[in-house]
């Protein structure tokens, strides 16, 4: 059974950066497609980053140049590094996976990020 557990999520001044983490469970981690998404209040869940297997990147227009997606396939990790933090980043930061062979998508709990002076 696959599990995605994120941390690193808390409350940051605006301008300021935090690193999230996702810790994947289950085999195969480098084959599967990662991403963080995320969901404000009232608002519909969006994506932030993804990342291939084979390293891959893509970013939505609002992180671009501020946020990094990466992975660590030994420690079957995903990361998102955060800078240049503002308040409209405030919201519920989800990891996600889609697996290689069958394209299920597993998803974390999700971790808090707030932005605010």
């Amino acid at each position: 059974q696959v599990q995605l557990v994120e941390s690193g999520g808390g409350s940051v001044q605006p301008g300021g950066s935090l690193r999230l983490s996702c810790a994947a469970s289950g085999s195969f981690f480098s084959r599967n497609r990662m991403g963080w998404y995320r969901q404000a209040p009232g608002e519909q869940r969006e994506l932030v980053a993804e990342i291939t297997s084979g390293g891959s990147t893509d970013y939505a227009n609002a992180v671009k140049d501020r946020f990094i997606i990466s992975r660590d396939n030994d420690k079957r990790t995903l990361f998102l590094q955060m800078n240049s933090l503002k308040p409209e980043d405030t919201a519920v930061y989800y990891c996600k996976m889609v697996t290689w062979l069958s394209s299920t998508v597993y998803w974390g709990q999700g971790t808090q990020v707030t932005v605010s002076s």
